[in-house]
C-alpha cells in the first residue's frame, strides 16, 4: 500500500489527476481500451475538472461509478450528473459513460441489468473510491442489510441494492470483488478527520465496523491513497 500526502487539494489533484491519466493511457495501447470507476461527492470535484483536459484517446474509455444513488440523472444527489458535468467535458467528453441506474422502478429490480452492462467492461484500469465519515466506501455501508453480500468474495455479484441506515436514497453499489478487479485502486481522501478515519481503520480488522478496511487489508489489486491535509 503506497500512501501519498500533499499539503492542498489542488496540488493532490494535479498529481492524480497525472496519474490516472498515465494508466488509462497503458492500457489503451496494451489493449486498445481502458475503464475508469470514479465515486461522487465534492472531494474528487476538482480533479475531476483537471482529468477531464488531459490528452487521451477518450473514445476508447469507459467511465462508470462505484455507486449510484436510485435517482433520476437530473436529481441533485445524482453521482451521474456529477460525473457528466465534471468530468464527461473538455476531451473528455467523448469516454462511453456505462450509467449504474436503470429505468427499474428501484434498485434490486435494476441489479440484473447493471450486472450485465459492467461484464461488458471486463477488468477495470483504475477504480477510484472515496471514504464516509462512518467508514462507508462505495455504498458499503456499516450496518446495512447488504452489507454482508456486498462484502462476500464468493458471492458471484458485481452489484447489489443497498438500503442505508442513515444517509438518504436506495443505492446500487458495486460489491468488493467486482471493485477488487481493477489493476489499481486508489483511495482518495482530504482533511486531519479522514487521515484519523483511516489510521483507525487500518489498526483494526472489523469490515462491518469500518468497511473500507476491506479495501486497506485486501491483497487483490496494488492500492494507493491520495490524501489531502
Amino acid at each position: 500500500m503506497e500512501i501519498l500526502e500533499y499539503e492542498n487539494t489542488s496540488a493532490l489533484d494535479i498529481e492524480l489527476a497525472e496519474k490516472v491519466a498515465g494508466l488509462l493511457a497503458d492500457d489503451i495501447a496494451a489493449k486498445g481500451k481502458a475503464s475508469l470507476v470514479v465515486s461522487g461527492g465534492r472531494t474528487p470535484m476538482g480533479f475531476f475538472q483537471l482529468l477531464s483536459q488531459q490528452m487521451l484517446d477518450w473514445h476508447s474509455v469507459k467511465v462508470t461509478l462505484a455507486d449510484e444513488r436510485w435517482v433520476n440523472n437530473e436529481h441533485k444527489d445524482s453521482n451521474e450528473k456529477l460525473v457528466r458535468e465534471n468530468l464527461l467535458i473538455n476531451e473528455a467528453r467523448h469516454a462511453d459513460f456505462v450509467p449504474l441506474k436503470t429505468a427499474a422502478d428501484n434498485a434490486l429490480e435494476g441489479e440484473v441489468e447493471t450486472e450485465l452492462a459492467l461484464a461488458a467492461i471486463g477488468q477495470f484500469t483504475v477504480v477510484i473510491l472515496g471514504m464516509g465519515d462512518d467508514g462507508h466506501t462505495a455504498s458499503l455501508f456499516p450496518g446495512a442489510e447488504a452489507l454482508p453480500l456486498g462484502l462476500a468474495m464468493d458471492s458471484g455479484r458485481t452489484a447489489i441494492a443497498v438500503t442505508p441506515t442513515e444517509a438518504p436514497h436506495q443505492r446500487i453499489s458495486l460489491t468488493l470483488p467486482r471493485l477488487l478487479n481493477s489493476r489499481q485502486l486508489i483511495i482518495h481522501i482530504s482533511g486531519a478527520g479522514k487521515q484519523s478515519l483511516l489510521q483507525a481503520a487500518q489498526a483494526g480488522d472489523d469490515v462491518a465496523e469500518l468497511p473500507i478496511r476491506a479495501i486497506l487489508k485486501q491483497q487483490a489489486a496494488p492500492l494507493s491513497i491520495y490524501w489531502a491535509k
